[in-house]
């Protein structure tokens, strides 16, 4: 019984949701100030301006094409890769001879 008791007293002391007015165990309610509520409500809208500019850049064909080729940028810069892609073309350029000469002797 203590226990329900103490769980409805701390219900009541509990803030709701930061709102501007908070409940305190004694009964009496406390109001918070308007400038206050104000600044609260410009912090929230520019977050949400942000997080929706964010999702808008993430779903944006134009933004995921412009991200590939700077990956694509990045990746064929690395030096490993500059010898991947020569040695690739050397032995295409090789099979392409191969298969050039022996079709004239055959």
């Amino acid at each position: 019984m203590a226990d329900q008791e103490d769980q409805a007293q701390s219900r009541r002391a509990v803030a709701v949701n930061n709102g501007a007015v908070a409940a305190a165990g004694n009964g009496k309610v406390a109001k918070r100030d308007s400038d206050e509520i104000v600044a609260e409500i410009e912090r929230t809208r520019q977050n949400l301006a942000r997080t929706i500019d964010s999702l808008a850049d993430r779903v944006s064909p134009a933004s995921n094409v412009r991200r590939l080729r700077e990956r694509a940028a990045e990746e064929i810069s690395r030096p490993e890769v500059q010898l991947a892609v020569v040695a690739v073309a050397l032995a295409a350029t090789g099979i392409t001879i191969y298969r050039i000469w022996g079709r004239r002797r055959g």
